[in-house]
């Protein structure tokens, strides 16, 4: 019999076949009829090709799927899920470190989410990037669980998973909640896929954000983000000023990786942890304890201007830091400007570290 089947793969063998077996059809189980089940190889490879379309899933599932539910569509299309979710819950633990962030803004808000998966061809695939979206869209309408007008907050899985969500996209539609929305997309892909932080920012009522967005594939989208709000004391002054230093500083931030606003804001402990490494290093060289400690303040200063962002060059005038650029610009519009937050965040950073706690990632950003 398997002899038969193998040879009813070709139009010759099938004619012989049906003239040896009184004109029935032999062919293999899955691409030719089906006992019991009047549904042709022409109409089956129609349906693995419309199933494989609507879920994206492995030819292999498709079939597999379709076989055993007696080549339903809709059938085989609930099984694929209930077997995506399976899968999905298995690779939930699987280190996810690639991704995209997604930024969405209104007026005068901006937020920013982290989703994960485990590779970067995963990250380029258009339905995780519109998942990634969604949920940017989803974060922007949170609200702000402190009581601060303006300023930073973070949102943790806890606060989105299980908000409602709806999808309009061929292969994920409907509406959902978060957590469903990511699990069905983690059973599509075959990956682990899972929101990680987001932060959103929201500006005084006098003020503009500004954002920047590094390795986009498409708008909203990126591997590395910069936000800033920019804040003028005239109530009465045209905002179009700002916009561009505005733009400007968020792609410096990107660049240059500030980790405080201004020296003040300095730790303490980072301050004197650097200082002790610094002496350490200056030791080493055997000259007197008085250039030993000119040699510490001297990199202590070139510290500063690495690590606070007022201290630091700017990347498009280096022949200017940050605090005379904001200097300028108050001269040039007539009212003081000042900073008043920003923040620093990249796809899997601090990842591996981490991963098993529950304590809100560490992103670059002043408070």
């Amino acid at each position: 019999m398997a002899l038969l089947r193998s040879a009813a793969r070709t139009p010759l063998g099938n004619a012989l076949c049906k003239r040896l077996l009184g004109g029935g059809v032999v062919v293999d189980r899955g691409f030719g009829a089906v006992a019991g089940v009047g549904v042709g190889a022409a109409e089956q490879m129609n349906l693995i090709r419309q199933l494989r379309e609507r879920t994206s899933a492995p030819i292999k599932e498709v079939k597999s799927a379709l076989v055993d539910c007696q080549w339903d569509i809709e059938a085989a299309q609930k099984e694929l899920r209930k077997r995506g979710q399976v899968v999905a819950s298995k690779k939930s633990s699987r280190t996810a470190a690639e991704g995209l962030l997604a930024l969405a803004r209104s007026e005068g808000r901006a937020a920013v989410i982290e989703l994960n998966c485990e590779t970067d061809f995963v990250a380029r695939n258009e339905i995780f990037q519109y998942l990634a979206l969604a949920l940017a869209k989803q974060a922007l309408l949170v609200e702000n669980p402190s009581d601060k007008v303006s300023g930073i907050y973070h949102m943790g899985p806890e606060h989105l998973e299980g908000l409602k969500l709806k999808l309009e996209h061929p292969k994920i539609s409907g509406e959902t909640t978060v957590q469903n929305a990511i699990t069905e997309v983690a059973a599509i892909m075959g990956e682990n896929v899972k929101f990680r932080r987001g932060y959103a920012m929201c500006a005084s009522s006098h003020g503009v954000l500004s954002t920047y967005l590094h390795t986009s594939p498409q708008p909203g989208l990126g591997r590395i983000a910069g936000i800033l709000s920019l804040e003028v004391e005239d109530e009465n002054l045209q905002l179009d000023a700002l916009q561009q230093v505005g733009s400007e500083l968020a792609m410096h931030i990107v660049a240059s990786k500030p980790l405080f606003l201004t020296k003040e804001l300095v730790a303490s402990g980072a301050l004197e942890s650097e200082r002790e490494i610094l002496k350490s290093q200056a030791e080493t060289s055997g000259k007197s304890q008085m250039a030993i400690d000119k040699m510490v303040e001297g990199r202590l200063r070139k510290y500063m201007e690495e690590v606070v962002l007022m201290e630091q060059k700017f990347v498009v005038n280096d022949s200017i830091n940050v605090k005379t650029l904001i200097g300028n610009l108050s001269k040039e519009v007539g009212s003081s400007v000042k900073i008043g937050n920003f923040f620093r965040m990249e796809v899997g950073e601090g990842i591996q570290r981490n991963e098993a706690s529950s304590v809100p990632e560490p992103v670059a950003q002043a408070v």
